[in-house]
């Protein structure tokens, strides 16, 4: 009887990938969690300290150190080192830098005969998840970065806060780039069921409600955190886990992800964070919903600026 065993690979020993280790161990996602890094005493520690947590867990996960010759029968390998932004600078002020080091992950991890799905979380994530595509010459469904997944649980906490209800209550995602130029489908935003736009309609006390403004505090809480406790670790984190969960477990479920558009919402050749449809294949489908004028104009406005700094990577 052979007996199928998943493995995620995590690159990156730093506070994201010892955070997602952690979540995917405490909520038992997979059967091995492999830590790569460069830094190797970071990688042993951060193994050590993961296995003495198995005791108090409901599963028996496997944590391990290893090598990039060791993803060759990975089901997954996320990608989490990068260089982080500092005080003043935006996610595409990294890019220089995350190129470089995604550079010498990929290559020797395809050399290993890797064939899984690559799981990006290394910012700017659209730019970096197209650059892994190209690197890797894997299947555009099994390259996905977590794009605007994490900022969408955020519009939802937003959301929540506002009408006093459970965010897991409230329907609706940010599109385009994990950044600044993100922007929301209002028309497609539903609460219990009810469209936003209407419940701001009947209720009075709503009134000084600014959609707008969701969406900016979305864009900027980041850096808040980044501010104040120097790096964003368990929301993204936790989301990635759940991306990893949703892939293994062949969930069919709808999440935005960053993902290589090829006719939807008119865009050819660019990643860029949209719904779409996350099984054991990966990306299986572009969730292509229908954006009014107004909100398909802020769109392609987000893939523009996608696009303008892609192309000074792959030129």
């Amino acid at each position: 009887m052979t007996i199928n065993r998943s493995k995620v690979v995590i690159v990156g020993a730093g506070l994201v990938g010892s955070s997602t280790a952690f979540s995917l161990i405490t909520q038992g996602i997979c059967d091995e969690v492999m830590i790569i890094d460069i830094n190797k005493d970071k990688a042993r520690g951060e193994v050590m300290d993961l296995c003495h947590c198995v005791e108090y867990l409901n599963r028996n996960v496997k944590v391990t150190q290893g090598s990039y010759e060791d993803c060759s029968d990975a089901d997954i390998v996320v990608i989490t080192a990068g260089a982080p932004p500092k005080m003043g600078q935006s996610r595409l002020d990294t890019l220089e830098l995350s190129v470089g080091i995604v550079k010498s992950i990929v290559n020797p991890i395809m050399e290993s005969g890797f064939s899984g799905h690559f799981l990006v979380v290394t910012n700017p994530v659209d730019i970096i998840a197209h650059y892994v595509y190209k690197l890797s010459g894997l299947p555009k469904n099994q390259v996905i970065g977590t794009g605007t997944a994490m900022d969408s649980a955020r519009l939802k906490h937003f959301i929540g806060e506002i009408f006093n209800v459970d965010p897991r209550s409230v329907q609706g995602y940010t599109m385009g780039e994990h950044g600044d130029s993100q922007m929301c489908p209002w028309s497609h935003v539903t609460v219990g069921g009810k469209r936003i736009t209407d419940i701001l309609a009947d209720n009075k006390e709503y009134e000084n409600v600014n959609l707008d403004d969701i969406v900016y505090k979305v864009t900027r809480v980041g850096f808040e955190i980044l501010n104040v406790k120097g790096t964003t670790c368990y929301g993204i984190a936790t989301t990635a886990a759940g991306l990893i969960k949703a892939i293994l477990n062949d969930e069919n479920k709808i999440i935005p992800v960053s993902t290589l558009l090829e006719g939807e919402f008119g865009e050819h050749d660019v990643f860029c964070g949209v719904p779409v449809i996350l099984n054991r294949s990966g990306v299986k489908d572009v969730v292509e919903v229908h954006l009014n004028e107004e909100e398909l104009a802020k769109f392609k406005h987000s893939v523009s600026v996608i696009r303008e700094y892609t192309s000074k990577v792959l030129k």
